[in-house]
């Protein structure tokens, strides 16, 4: 088996040009794949390999002071999902499009207490992925802003939310990272009352039964596995569409497997 961790700590690092080829030799010493982005406010990876090596990687990160309290998430396959081991320099963990400081992040909400938080009706509850990861799963209620890109999302929200700045809005994604910047976001735009899923949605289907869980369907992630199920295996009836990432189902894949290049419908051309 293979151990999968996903992982990510907003924390200034000016010196992330120098921590570049440091992490590269690190992971290769323990033969691990997959990407760490490494940028001037923090570090947003997914990785792979042997437990032990995992371990190791983690260990050696969290010896940096500012990188000391970061959380992760881990999960099995029985095959490497990455084919690679990079380190990329970046910017920007990720980009919103908009100047936020993501050390300012909404309210935490543990995944035991999701339900109750999104099950009030006072909640806006609001799907910061993309409208690909949204297609095959979600909480049940919850608004799809239909974005492509999450720099699209500032525009969204600022033609959908109520004025009232005392609304109670709660935000998730896949692992957590976008709902840190969203909700500090709003947070400056004068939201008081706004909260995200601590882990994301993978701590969520972690942590919580299915018997108990609000959500719906498969969970989207970014390598060779597509999207996982509760329990956190593979969902292996999907596969993406290498023209804009859609998944779809693998059966659609496999019909359409005389074609030189297989695309989704909607990229397909008649």
């Amino acid at each position: 088996m293979v151990t999968i961790a996903t992982f990510y700590h907003f924390a200034a690092l000016p010196d992330c040009a120098q921590l570049q080829p440091a992490y590269k030799a690190e992971m290769l010493k323990h033969a691990l794949t997959g990407t760490i982005l490494v940028t001037p406010e923090g570090v947003n990876a997914t990785i792979a390999g042997p437990a032990a090596g995992i371990a190791a990687m983690l260990e050696y990160l969290r010896s940096d002071p500012r990188l000391a309290t970061m959380p992760h998430k881990q999960s099995e396959a029985a095959t490497n999902p990455f084919l690679r081991t990079k380190v990329k320099l970046k910017r920007e963990t990720i980009p919103l499009g908009a100047q936020v400081n993501p050390t300012n992040p909404g309210t935490y909400v543990k995944p035991a207490d999701w339900n109750t938080l999104i099950a009030d009706p006072r909640t806006i509850t609001i799907d910061t992925r993309n409208d690909y990861e949204v297609k095959i799963g979600q909480f049940a209620g919850a608004k799809n802003p239909a974005t492509r890109t999450f720099k699209q999302l500032p525009g969204w929200l600022e033609a959908n939310l109520p004025p009232e700045k005392d609304t109670p809005i709660a935000m998730y994604c896949t692992g957590g990272i976008r709902c840190e910047k969203s909700t500090a976001y709003l947070k400056q735009q004068g939201y008081k009352n706004v909260y995200h899923l601590e882990g994301g949605i993978l701590k969520y289907l972690e942590d919580v039964p299915e018997s108990e869980s609000l959500w719906q369907g498969a969970c989207y992630v970014f390598d060779d596995r597509v999207a996982v199920k509760h329990d956190l295996s593979p969902a292996t009836h999907l596969q993406n569409c290498p023209c804009c990432n859609m998944p779809v189902n693998a059966a659609d894949h496999r019909r359409a497997a005389d074609r030189q290049t297989f695309t989704c419908a909607a990229c397909r051309p008649e």
